[in-house]
C-alpha cells in the first residue's frame, strides 16, 4: 500500500471495464465506447485514434500498430501485425550508391506506408461490434472542435517541432508557433479522412482522394511511392512469442516488432537473483543494463521483416540466454555491444482496454521519432512516419532496406499469462527502451511484489544503448556507484517511457495503473 501522506495515486479498480492510456480524454472516450455497448475492440480504437489528435507528435493516421486481443471466451491471444511495408521500389542498393550508410531519420526515404488504419478496419470487421461510424464519431468531433494540448504534450511539442517541415508545419503548428499547454489543437483536415474511412472503410483512406493527396505530396518530396502502393496495404494475423519468468508467462508480439528481445532479456535475468537486490540500488541496475546491452544486440542481427528472420528460435532459447549470461560481470560494466543497425527513438501511444466479458486489447501505435519525418500530405496534413529509419542498409542483413518489405520495429504490446490465465494486458511505451521496460515492470510485480501502480511509479533506469540513462528518481549515491562500475551515467532531459496496464481478477475485479510520466490515466466503470 503506498504511503498516503505522499504524491503519487492509486490503481483504478472497477467491475465493468477499463481502458488505461496516456491521454484522459482518450481514456474517457473509450469508456464511453464500453457503456454504450461497444466491446474492446470497439473501444481501443476509438481511443486510439483520439490519441493522434491528442498527442499528434506521438502517433496518428500516418503512422503503425501492434495489437495483442485476447477473444472474449478465451484464453487464447491473438496478434495483429498492422505495421506497413517500404514502396514497391525502395532500395537498399540506390541509397548506399548515394553514399549513405544509414537511411536518414527524417529524410523522405525514411517514409514507409502507413498500416494503422488498415489494421483499425480489419479489427473492426472481425472483432468489433459498433462499426467504424460510431467507433469513429469521438475522434471526428475532437478533430473538428480541437482539444486542449496537455502538459506532457506540450512539453514533447516544443522538442520535436524542429522536426516540422512544408506542409506539416502549416498543421502542426498553432499560428506559426508550438502551442502551449492548454491551447487548443485542431485538425479539420483529419476529421474529413476519418469520415471518409467511417463510410467506405479502407478504401477512405488507402484509395481515392486521401490516397492521391499522400502519394503527391510524397512524390513531390522525391519519393517513389504510388497509388498502387497504397491499395495494397494490409495486415497480417500472427501468432504471438512467449517465454516465462518466474512462473509468469510473457506473451509479445512476433516480429517484425522486437518482442522477442524482452524474451531474450526475462531469460538472461532468471540467471541473477534479482529479488534478493535493492530494487533501487545499483546492483540491479547493473545486471539489467548489462543483459539488456546483450539482448540488444541480439535483435539488431537477427530481428526483421518475419519473412526475412531465419534465427528466432535461437533468440527465445533458454541456452541462448545462459550462455550470455555467463559474460556478465557483477561488478564491472562491459564495451557496448555492435553498433545500431536501425534507429532509436521514443515517440508511440499505447492503450489497453478490457471489457465486461473479458476480452482484452492490448494495442501501440506510433509514428516513430517525433512527428515521424516531420512530412505531412498537403491537403488533409497527414502526417507521414519515419519507420524505414528502423531499416540496415547493411548489404545481407536479415533487416537490409527492400520494397515490399516491413522493417523492424521498435514498439510492442504486451500481455501476461498465469496458469493459463490471461491476467494482464500491458505495454511500455518509450522506442527502444521498450523491451527493458517490460522486463523492469514484470520484475517489479514479481520479484518485489509491488502493486501495478507502484510498479509503474517505480524510478527507471536503462543501460543498452548510448550510456547509462538514470531517473531522477535514484539516489545520487546509485549514480554514483555505478559510475565506478563503469557505466557512462547521466540523468535524462525527459523521463524514461510511459506504461499502461489493467489487471484482471480471478474475483472479476479489473484494477488498472497509468504511468505520471504521462497526461493518461486508468478509468473504469
Amino acid at each position: 500500500m503506498r504511503d498516503f501522506h505522499r504524491p503519487g495515486r492509486s490503481a483504478t479498480f472497477a467491475a465493468n471495464g477499463m481502458c488505461a492510456t496516456s491521454h484522459p480524454l482518450a481514456a474517457s472516450v473509450a469508456v464511453d465506447v464500453l457503456k454504450a455497448g461497444g466491446n474492446a475492440v470497439d473501444a481501443a480504437i476509438a481511443g486510439a485514434v483520439l490519441l493522434g489528435i491528442c498527442e499528434p507528435q506521438m502517433t496518428g493516421i500516418g503512422g503503425d500498430c501492434f495489437v495483442l486481443l485476447k477473444p472474449a471466451g478465451s484464453e487464447k491471444i491473438v496478434a495483429l501485425n498492422g505495421s506497413g511495408r517500404a514502396p514497391r521500389d525502395y532500395s537498399a542498393a540506390e541509397m548506399r550508391s548515394r553514399g549513405l550508410a544509414t537511411v536518414p531519420i527524417q529524410g523522405i526515404e525514411a517514409v514507409t506506408l502507413p498500416g494503422a488504419v488498415n489494421a483499425f478496419c480489419k479489427l473492426s470487421e472481425d472483432w468489433g461490434k459498433l462499426g467504424l461510424d460510431a467507433v469513429l464519431a469521438p475522434a471526428i468531433r475532437y478533430a473538428d472542435e480541437g482539444v486542449p494540448v496537455a502538459p506532457r504534450v506540450a512539453f514533447d511539442w516544443a522538442v520535436d517541432a524542429e522536426a516540422l517541415r512544408g506542409a506539416a508545419r502549416r498543421f502542426y503548428l498553432v499560428d506559426g508557433q508550438v502551442p502551449k499547454a492548454g491551447q487548443m489543437f485542431r485538425a479539420p483536415g483529419q476529421a474529413e479522412v476519418l469520415r471518409r474511412v467511417a463510410r467506405e472503410g479502407r478504401k477512405g483512406f488507402y484509395e481515392g482522394e486521401v490516397a492521391e493527396d499522400m502519394v503527391a505530396s510524397l512524390r513531390a518530396l522525391g519519393g517513389t511511392h504510388t497509388l498502387e502502393d497504397f491499395a495494397g496495404v494490409t495486415c497480417d494475423y500472427a501468432e504471438p512469442v512467449s517465454g516465462e519468468y518466474k512462473g509468469v508467462e510473457l506473451v509479445e508480439h512476433p516480429p517484425n516488432g522486437q518482442g522477442a528481445t524482452a524474451i531474450l532479456l526475462a531469460n538472461i535475468l532468471k540467471h541473477f537473483d534479482i529479488a534478493a537486490m535493492d530494487p533501487w540500488g545499483a546492483a540491479r541496475a547493473h545486471i539489467e543494463a548489462e543483459a539488456a546491452k546483450l539482448a540488444y544486440d541480439a535483435r539488431n542481427r537477427f530481428l526483421a521483416d518475419a519473412d526475412h528472420v531465419t534465427r528466432l528460435g535461437q533468440m527465445l532459447s533458454p541456452e541462448t540466454a545462459a550462455k550470455l549470461a555467463a559474460l556478465i560481470d557483477p561488478a564491472r560494466a562491459m564495451a557496448a555491444p555492435a553498433p545500431l543497425s536501425e534507429a532509436v527513438h521514443k515517440d508511440t501511444v499505447y492503450i489497453t482496454v478490457v471489457d465486461r466479458d473479458r476480452m482484452a486489447v492490448s494495442l501501440i501505435y506510433s509514428v516513430f521519432w517525433g512527428f515521424g519525418a516531420g512530412l505531412a500530405s498537403d491537403k488533409f496534413g497527414i502526417n507521414f512516419q519515419n519507420r524505414g529509419a528502423g531499416f540496415s542498409l547493411v548489404e545481407g542483413h536479415a533487416n537490409e532496406a527492400a520494397g515490399g518489405k516491413r522493417p523492424m520495429h521498435t514498439i510492442i504490446p504486451g500481455m501476461l499469462r498465469q496458469a493459463g490465465r490471461v491476467t494482464m494486458p500491458f505495454g511500455v511505451m518509450g522506442g527502444a527502451y521498450q523491451p527493458n521496460g517490460h522486463i523492469r515492470f514484470l520484475s517489479n510485480l514479481v520479484d518485489f511484489g509491488m502493486d501495478i501502480q507502484a510498479a509503474m511509479d517505480a524510478p527507471r533506469s536503462f543501460g543498452a544503448l548510448d550510456g547509462m540513462k538514470v531517473e531522477r528518481g535514484y539516489a545520487p549515491e546509485v549514480r554514483a556507484r555505478l559510475a565506478e562500475m563503469g557505466h557512462d551515467v547521466s540523468v535524462p532531459d525527459e523521463p524514461i517511457g510511459g506504461s499502461q496496464a489493467i489487471f484482471i481478477g480471478e474475483d472479476g475485479v479489473l484494477v488498472g495503473g497509468s504511468d505520471p510520466r504521462k497526461d493518461g490515466c486508468a478509468l473504469g466503470y
